[in-house]
């Protein structure tokens, strides 16, 4: 089983500056690309402080320049946000500069305050969602397409440059059917426990595991990752201040996942939740490393070829680079079978 790290750009205050929100995002991932990880993960949000990324292939590029082998994952783009016969160009362009490490996660957007003031509205997503991905698709391997859709009519054109490489791509879904039958599609999957349900985990799977043995030789290249927020604490004390703060950032994303959307100015409001710090703290991934691994040790019996860990709820820098580090040396060799590797953060 190998790991991500979730590069989530959460901006609390802005006197803190998008330039060293970004610069601390850069560190994780040549840390992670030091630390032996498999993969940093790049979500795609606009008009907002919480996961504040408008722009994931650039960001991708750049992460491209400064490290040397590690996987680069958009988890997602929301493709129903973009024009598909300028996007197919800007994504091989992207996958030509990261020198073919480039994962293109694709996902239909799942915050009605950004998808409305940009002119989509959230009944509309997944009938948009699925007609960009089929326009993507096209763009990216065939020549002189032409499209006559609902959201799509153009004359035959043939997107430049032309990909070096097949483009891989991964598809965000949490229905174990959806899973199964983007599976049988020819797609990694990324996908997600709500609050660490472990049925729905198991249903998760199945789906997959379902489709890959349906597709035999075809499927046995398609990966399954799982995303969960994590941080490694060493006394209760520290798992609880964790805990805390991983609360506020609920309350700010809850605001606009499921919530009103209340934003001012940019900045996600925190809102009340129903749920409290204690049971919040059951769902998440922030223990001691003896206790990571136990957690951890399911999800590998399950054949989950990667978990996303996603650090970044408003807790200092160079917090978050310890805990990466004490992850790569104490939790991660219990799974990948490498050994760790020493590398002080830096």
């Amino acid at each position: 089983m190998e790991f991500s790290l979730q590069l989530s750009a959460d901006y609390p205050d802005k006197s803190y500056g998008g330039d060293r929100v970004y610069a601390d995002m850069l560190d994780q991932a040549m840390l992670g690309d030091r630390l032996g990880f498999d993969a940093v993960s790049i979500t795609e949000h606009h008009l907002m402080n919480c996961l504040m990324m408008p722009a994931p292939l650039q960001f991708a590029v750049k992460i491209a320049a400064h490290t040397s082998r590690i996987k680069i994952m958009t988890s997602i783009v929301v493709l129903p946000l973009h024009d598909m016969r300028s996007y197919a160009g800007e994504v091989v362009v992207a996958d030509i500069f990261t020198e073919g490490r480039l994962l293109l996660g694709v996902g239909r957007g799942a915050f009605a305050y950004e998808m409305e003031r940009l002119g989509v509205p959230m009944g509309e997503t997944q009938a948009r969602f699925n007609e960009s991905l089929d326009v993507l698709q096209a763009l990216l391997t065939r020549e002189e397409v032409s499209w006559d859709g609902t959201y799509y009519q153009f004359e035959p054109l043939t997107i430049m440059p032309r990909p070096v490489r097949p483009i891989s791509m991964m598809m965000a879904v949490m229905n174990p059917e959806g899973i199964y039958h983007c599976t049988k599609r020819g797609f990694h999957i990324q996908t997600t426990p709500l609050s660490g349900n472990h049925q729905l985990l198991l249903d998760q799977v199945g789906g997959f595991n379902r489709a890959k043995d349906e597709m035999g030789a075809d499927g046995e290249h398609l990966t399954l990752t799982l995303s969960r927020v994590a941080h490694m604490a060493k006394t209760d004390a520290e798992r609880r201040r964790k805990i805390e703060m991983a609360y506020h950032y609920y309350s700010r994303f809850d605001n606009v996942f499921t919530g009103p959307g209340i934003v001012d100015n940019g900045m996600v409001r925190e809102l009340p939740r129903d749920q409290t710090v204690e049971e919040l703290g059951e769902s998440l991934l922030i223990c001691t490393p003896q206790e990571m691994i136990d957690k951890l040790g399911p999800y590998a019996e399950l054949g989950i070829d990667r978990v996303i860990l996603s650090m970044n709820f408003g807790l200092e820098a160079p917090e978050t680079l310890d805990a990466i580090q004490c992850f790569a040396e104490e939790v991660m060799p219990h799974f990948t079978g490498r050994p760790a590797i020493q590398e002080a953060a830096q």
